[in-house]
C-alpha cells in the first residue's frame, strides 16, 4: 500500500502543486490562513486516488469546519487524513519549504504516514512497525548532542503559552533555533536528526499524523505539553513537545516546566 500511496502523492504534487508555484494566487481564509488554486486542487486529486486505494472516510485541511468535525467524529476504524499542501505561506511567497501530508488513522492513531518535499524531492515515510524512511534509505537515529545547550530547536512561538514562549525568548536553553513554517516537514526533519528538539502550542491532525509516526518510527520520542501520551484524546488538536532521544526529551520537558511547573514529567 505505502508503495501505491507514496506514487499518488508524486502524482499530485508534479501535477497539481508544481505546475502553480510562484503564481502568487490565493485567498484568506477566515482563521486568516491562506489558500491557493494548489491546495484545492490536490486535495480533490488526493482523495481521488487515496480511496481508490483503501476505501475510507476522508479529512482534508481544505474541508469546511463542520464537514471536518462530521468526519472526525466517525466510529469507522480507517481514515484518510491530508494537508494537501503543508506551509501555504511559504508556497505563496516562493519560499521553497513546504510539503504534502497523508496518514492513514486506524482507531484514532496513525498507522501509515508519507510526507512529500517537492522542491527537495525528499519523500519521508513510515508504516507502524516498520521503521521509518528518507526515500529508499531507512532513517537512523542521529547520535543526540550532549546536553540541550548544544540542541537546534525547533519551535513555534506564536502558538505556545505566553509564560513558555517568554522564558524560552529570554533565556533560551539551547544553542540555536528555527521555524520554518511547515509543521510536517518540521516533524521529518527532527525524524532525520537535523532539529533536536521541537515545540509547538497546537497542531491540527493534519499537522502532525503523518510526521509523528515518522519521528516515532525513527525512534524519537513525544509527548504534548500536558500528557506524557501523545495519542491520547481526541484527534481534533494537540500541543506538540518532542525531540532526537528519550534523555533529550526529559532535559527538554524540565526546562519547560521552569516556565510552566503544571507541565507533569
Amino acid at each position: 500500500m505505502i508503495s501505491q500511496i507514496r506514487e499518488a502523492i508524486r502524482v499530485v504534487a508534479e501535477e497539481e502543486v508544481m505546475t502553480r508555484f510562484m503564481r502568487h494566487e490565493y485567498v484568506r481564509k477566515a482563521d486568516g490562513s491562506l489558500r491557493t488554486p494548489a491546495d484545492v486542487e490536490a486535495q480533490k486529486k488526493l482523495r481521488s486516488l487515496l480511496c481508490d486505494i483503501k476505501p475510507a472516510p476522508f479529512l482534508g485541511e481544505e474541508m469546511t469546519e463542520n464537514e471536518q468535525k462530521k468526519i472526525m467524529q466517525n466510529k469507522e476504524n480507517f481514515l484518510w487524513c491530508v494537508d494537501p499542501l503543508d506551509g501555504t505561506s511559504n508556497f505563496v511567497n516562493g519560499i521553497p519549504f513546504f510539503a504534502i501530508s497523508v496518514a492513514l488513522l486506524e482507531k484514532g492513531q496513525s498507522c501509515v504516514g508519507v510526507v512529500y518535499d517537492p522542491v527537495g524531492g525528499e519523500m519521508f515515510h513510515a508504516e507502524k512497525g516498520g521503521g521509518a524512511y528518507l526515500n529508499e534509505s531507512i532513517i537512523k537515529r542521529k547520535v543526540p548532542p550532549r546536553a540541550l545547550s548544544q540542541a537546534i530547536a525547533q519551535i513555534d512561538f506564536k502558538r505556545l503559552p505566553k509564560l513558555i514562549s517568554s522564558s524560552l525568548l529570554k533565556n533560551p536553553p539551547f544553542a540555536s533555533q528555527r521555524n520554518f513554517g511547515a509543521s510536517s516537514l518540521e516533524w521529518c526533519y527532527l525524524a532525520k536528526g537535523r532539529f533536536d528538539v521541537y515545540a509547538h502550542g497546537s497542531q491540527k491532525v493534519w499537522d502532525y499524523a503523518a510526521g509523528a509516526l515518522i519521528l516515532s518510527e525513527a525512534q524519537g520520542v513525544l509527548r504534548t505539553l500536558y500528557s506524557a501520551d501523545f495519542w491520547k484524546g481526541p484527534i481534533g488538536s494537540r500541543s506538540v513537545v518532542a525531540a532526537s532521544s528519550p534523555s533529550m526529551l526529559d532535559e527538554w520537558v524540565e526546562r519547560l516546566r521552569v516556565a510552566d511547573p503544571k507541565i507533569p514529567q
